[in-house]
Formats: structure tokens, sequence, C-alpha cells
């Protein structure tokens, strides 16, 4: 889906006259809208075996009870096909920049659903709305204006000085248990970081703790079953954790091979 949209992007700019006409978003809807809600795609997620995305939640939901691909009918995963799809974040990225304010709602949106449940907005929402706000004001205002590239570079070293390492994230509180007698168990097993972090973080970091030759020799597993390398902690908290108390317990062995 991605590669048909951005080829038809490239055609358009070896093609003059495609450079001075404008393109109707409807032109591109069925390359940036889920086939499930027929909806603009929010949090995309695409299928590795196919390259086909959907809305994060609208797949998550759908393979509860199926195994294959939504689009090509394709099987992603005899048993486990939430472990072959990924975050799609150019795909997000081009989608929100495609379709006016849809970005701006659905942060509202989020906003919104963390307030009614009493729960504190997380750190990454607040900051994509203050940030879409301040935008936003300034072009109202007309207070846009091109910036000058010694005040650009001085405003890049401050973004650096100011760098909080994700701090202002959502956060994830995680025990890491070793099930294994191959692997020594953790010293501080007890670890906090950002939502947005992903299994492979994790492996890297095991590895790190334990001098291994290559985080590769390792599995992470949740409730018993393998995670993907690409799933974020959110998704793991959001579809194998989301009725239970924190911290959200993972255990690591050696890695196995599946026949």
């Amino acid at each position: 889906m991605l590669f048909e949209l951005l080829q038809r992007i490239i055609d358009g700019l070896k093609n003059p006259e495609m450079l001075t006409r404008k393109i109707q978003l409807w032109d591109i809807n069925a390359h940036i809208t889920c086939r499930l809600c027929e909806g603009y795609l929010i949090d995309a997620t695409t299928v590795t075996e196919c390259l086909h995305t959907f809305c994060r939640s609208c797949l998550v939901k759908y393979l509860e009870e199926n195994n294959t691909c939504p689009t090509c009918r394709i099987v992603i995963h005899q048993s486990h096909p939430l472990q072959y799809i990924g975050h799609d974040r150019t795909m997000q990225d081009i989608v929100y920049k495609l379709v006016p304010g849809l970005q701006e709602a659905e942060m509202k949106k989020q906003r919104e659903f963390y307030q009614k449940l009493g729960m504190e907005v997380p750190g990454d929402i607040k900051g994509e709305l203050c940030n879409m706000k301040t935008h936003l004001d300034a072009q109202r205002n007309g207070d846009l204006k091109s910036e000058d590239p010694a005040n650009k570079e001085a405003g890049d070293e401050k973004a650096e000085e100011d760098n909080d390492y994700h701090r202002s994230d959502e956060q994830v509180s995680i025990c890491l248990e070793c099930n294994s007698s191959k692997l020594r168990g953790l010293k501080r097993k007890w670890i906090r970081c950002s939502a947005q972090a992903t299994v492979l973080h994790l492996k890297k970091f095991i590895a790190k703790k334990l001098n291994l030759t290559s985080f590769n020799e390792l599995d992470i597993l949740c409730n018993e079953e393998i995670l993907g390398k690409d799933h974020t902690l959110k998704f793991v908290v959001v579809t194998r954790w989301r009725f239970k108390k924190s911290p959200l317990l993972l255990h690591y062995r050696p890695k196995m091979d599946l026949l």
C-alpha cells in the first residue's frame, strides 16, 4: 500500500504536468484508509507477510479470531499472527500530512478518553496537543515567519539541552524475570521506561546486562507467549496485560528454534 502511494507521487514528479495539477484527496483515499473500518489510518500497522496496512486497533481485534490478512487472505501465522505485524510510522506520518486536522482530532479524542476514565493524560499526548495548538495559533495570527538559520541552529541546540529522553512519554513499569537455568537473573529486575519502547529494546538491554554476544539469543515472553521484537510496550500492555495490575511481568530465556 505504501509502495503504491509513493510510486504515484514519484510518477507525478516525473511528469511536468502533474507538478501543476492539484490531486484531490479522494484520488488517494484507497491508499490511506483502513479496509476494516473504512476510515483514515490511525496508528497504522502493517502485516509483515504482505505489507497491507490497517488501523492497529482494527487489526488486533480482527486477529483475535482470524490468522489471515483481511485484504489478501494470506495466512499471517497459524497460531501467533500478532507477532507478525508492526507499527508503520512512515505511513502514519503520510496520512497525518495529507488529511487536514486528522492528527489534532485524534489527539483530542485520546485526551478526552483518558479524562473520561479519570486517568492521567500520557505525556506524549500532552506534548503533541501543545505543539499543535501553538502551531495552529501562530498560523491563525499570521505569526509564522521564515526562520533565520542562526536562530534555527540555536533552537536545535536548546532542544538537545532540554531533551528529556522520553521521560515525558507515557511510562510502563516492568519486572524482568529469568525462567531458565542457562541464564542468570538481573540484579535490578524492576525498570520503568517509555511505552513507545519495543521488545527489541528490552532484548538489547538484557543482552548488555548479561554480557551476551547477541540480543538475538533471547526470547521475551508475556503470559508464556513469545513477543514479537517490534511490539511496543504499550501494545503489549493493551493486548496482554490490560486488566492486570502493574508492573508488567515479562520473562526472558535463551531463544528456542520452533520447527
